[in-house]
């Protein structure tokens, strides 16, 4: 294996104690979470196709959930094949190197799907609360460039942290208690001050949650609209749409706020493990199911292409 030297520290590889105490479960283990994977893919999958075939989904909503599949699936490439390797592994290892490197990708593509729930709740503000101007506004241009904005934002600040932390000195040890790497461990495990660094740390993931912070407010303004639509039909109508929404986000950035917001410095592994699995398998899990069973034309579009599927083979 090729060594790597940062600052005159050989580091040979980095090893991921997530899974090492849950020996006698590991094929099960691997067994269920290859069945999600293939579900998150394909259900993802799914949903990007219809969004872009189906001529009733082509709407700046519908864009937006596509892109979202788009980034769950990149996000659970990342991070699920190498945790099914390591589940049927002797030794859980990664280079330094991929480590950084799985660390970044993961970080790019969390602040994506972020910005993306924001963009989602500003898109379902303009929806309910300036239904006359809303497709003067959202047109596809707009959302093209805001994709595009969103993606370009979301490669800067995992960058700068990836160039502060492979100029650390680390003299060991070299294990990390999580089934995935991520830049605080990472920075845990160096032998150097990190105080600043700790400090960028937290300012990014208050960054976050102030995209959060947006969202509420975006359904703050949502709500008040709702209840002043005279119609029962319309007012379930629009909480049927931002329920889903919601119910996305909640999860999404409860589980951000749980896996680095916390009062205590260090949790114990059945707790880390049980956060970085919702935010890494049952989000991009639940993303395909929640918008699959809670939206209507989606649910339509899917039984239209079942029921074309059967024609053409029956």
């Amino acid at each position: 294996m090729q060594s790597m030297y940062i600052n005159g520290s050989e580091i040979h590889y980095i090893i991921l104690f997530g899974f090492s105490d849950l020996q006698d479960f590991q094929g099960l283990f691997f067994t269920i979470f290859l069945f999600i994977y293939l579900f998150i893919v394909f259900g993802n999958g799914l949903l990007v196709f219809l969004i872009l075939t189906e001529p009733s989904l082509r709407l700046p909503m519908y864009f937006f959930i596509g892109a979202l599949s788009c980034i769950e699936i990149c996000y659970t490439a990342v991070t699920i094949p190498k945790m099914l390797m390591d589940l049927l592994a002797q030794e859980k290892k990664i280079s330094f190197g991929g480590c950084l490197l799985q660390a970044y990708f993961l970080h790019v593509l969390g602040v994506a799907e972020c910005s993306m729930l924001t963009l989602m709740a500003f898109d379902r503000y303009l929806a309910i609360c300036k239904p006359l101007r809303y497709f003067t506004i959202m047109t596809t241009r707009l959302f093209m460039k805001l994709v595009f904005m969103c993606i370009l934002w979301s490669l800067y600040p995992p960058a700068v942290e990836t160039i502060l932390i492979s100029h650390l000195p680390f003299c060991g040890p070299n294990l990390i208690e999580n089934i995935f790497c991520d830049f605080p461990p990472l920075i845990d495990l160096s032998c150097s001050d990190t105080r600043y660094l700790r400090m960028a740390e937290s300012v990014l993931s208050s960054m976050i949650m102030l995209n959060f912070l947006c969202v509420l407010l975006s359904y703050m303004k949502i709500l008040v609209d709702i209840m002043k639509i005279k119609s029962e039909v319309g007012r379930q109508k629009a909480f049927s749409t931002c329920g889903t929404h919601l119910i996305v986000v909640v999860l999404f950035f409860g589980s951000i706020g749980f896996m680095y917001i916390r009062t205590a410095k260090s949790y114990s592994p059945d707790y880390n493990r049980a956060v970085t699995l919702t935010l890494a398998v049952f989000i991009p899990l639940a993303n395909p199911v929640i918008y699959g069973l809670r939206n209507q034309e989606i649910k339509k579009s899917f039984k239209k292409l079942f029921n074309c599927f059967c024609l053409k083979h029956s």
